[in-house]
């Protein structure tokens, strides 16, 4: 099994101050207060794809994270204390991820777990870091099983799940293209069911045809065919990003033209073209078919980039000195990465592993970030990011097509929210009060 260790601490810079990193009390000595925390040091977990069929896209997003956590530890660290980020390649098999886990929870000792990616993977998990009383923050998937504080007291979620954003592309499909037939491409697991479960709360007159795939079976003609046949005129995929590479080719061979509406997931243009290059061994060279395509953004990306988080994720990523662009990957783990100062930071100086997730429940839906939408955290909830906005792909850029959307679970209703996305402070750090 592949793996990648990645310690991003750097002595040299501010490690013996408070510095720019704030939070916490100020007058107390640092201690080691619990496991994964010295006088000096945080280490915290985290498992991707780094190799495998999940990779592509996905295996940025410990390199973004990587890169804000060394520009905190430049600018002192966390109370002082300089970020050790431990990222380990599970190459997408729960298998894996359950060895590589118990690895850093029981032999690399780390403080918490962070941004564990994929619902399958991190789902083989959850019951060993719950028990284990490991903090296990901020978890890479949109699904509602990271929401569960009864029985996963210790795991939280962080992007918008699958199901208010099916509401959100349901409510606007009803109102925009009230008389399409409406067709749905699913992942097989929670992914597309959650996402299928929002939609139909607005389109359960509308949808015609319902087809799934499999992770690995890469003949999606079956599908694509019998959404043709159905008549739908206007497909939904809750998909991966090959599965909308994958769509897009078997489309075009069958002279199938429906709009399409990807969730988030599957929509980003640099790694789809990417992708539909590959897959079509150069026959399509760009993402020029995902013009027109219809999406949703709840945090700001490279089709922004006059806005200033993304330009502070653009200085972070030179700063860093890593290879490669900037990508939206490496932007969606900046954005965690800042969550996870934020914290930190709240937590206090000399914080337990219980003293963290006590932060993130009493603080958390106040804390301001690169999210359009507050969070939904509390001591009953473990939720992520409350809403979205609607978009058109449109070549390398995008267009908004709707106000900042709020909701909830259930049948709660779709809100415009009331106030602006936060801009990012001066020096790029936040700098969150301790809870005590």
């Amino acid at each position: 099994m592949a793996a990648a260790t990645v310690a991003t601490t750097l002595a040299a810079c501010g490690g013996g101050d408070s510095g720019g990193g704030g939070g916490g009390g100020g007058s107390e000595e640092n201690e080691a207060s619990d496991i994964g925390i010295t006088e000096d040091t945080i280490k915290l977990g985290a498992h991707y794809p780094l190799t495998g069929v999940a990779a592509p896209g996905y295996s940025e997003i410990p390199t973004g994270v990587e890169a804000y956590f060394d520009y905190v530890n430049a600018n002192g660290g966390v109370n002082g204390r300089q970020i050790e980020f431990v990222y380990r390649d599970d190459a997408y098999n729960p298998t894996n991820t359950s060895q590589i886990v118990n690895q850093l929870v029981l032999e690399d000792e780390v403080f918490a777990i962070m941004s564990g990616l994929g619902t399958p993977t991190h789902n083989a998990v959850t019951d060993f870091l719950n028990s284990e009383n490991v903090p296990d923050l901020f978890v890479s998937s949109g699904s509602r099983l990271w929401d569960d504080v009864e029985e996963k007291p210790y795991t939280f979620g962080w992007q918008p799940d699958y199901e208010i954003e099916g509401k959100i592309i349901g409510q606007y499909v009803a109102e925009n293209f009230p008389d399409a037939k409406v067709g749905l491409f699913l992942q097989g697991d929670d992914f597309g069911e959650d996402g299928a479960a929002g939609a139909r709360q607005y389109l359960e007159d509308q949808i015609v045809a319902e087809e799934t795939y499999v992770p690995g079976n890469t003949d999606v003609v079956p599908q694509i065919s019998a959404l043709q046949a159905a008549g739908a005129d206007l497909v939904l995929g809750f998909n991966v990003p090959s599965y909308t590479a994958l769509s897009q080719l078997t489309a075009l061979r069958l002279g199938y033209q429906p709009q399409w509406f990807y969730s988030n997931v599957g929509s980003d243009p640099a790694l789809v073209g990417s992708l539909l290059a590959r897959f079509s061994e150069g026959a399509v060279s760009d993402a020029s078919l995902l013009d027109g395509v219809l999406t949703t953004e709840y945090i700001p990306g490279l089709d922004a980039p006059d806005n200033p988080w993304v330009q502070l994720w653009q200085q972070v990523w030179e700063e860093s000195g890593q290879e490669g662009e900037l990508t939206n990957y490496r932007i969606y783990g900046m954005s965690q990465a800042y969550t996870m100062v934020q914290a930190l930071q709240s937590a206090g100086q000399n914080p337990t592993r219980d003293d963290l997730v006590a932060a993130v429940e009493q603080a958390g839906s106040e804390w301001e970030g690169p999210g359009f939408t507050p969070f939904r955290y509390s001591e009953d909830r473990h939720a992520g990011y409350s809403g979205m906005l609607v978009s058109r792909l449109q070549g390398e850029g995008s267009e908004d097509l709707t106000p900042i959307l709020v909701t909830d679970n259930g049948d709660a209703e779709i809100e415009e929210l009331d106030g602006e996305p936060a801009s990012p402070p001066e020096n790029g750090i936040p700098e969150e009060e301790p809870i005590n």
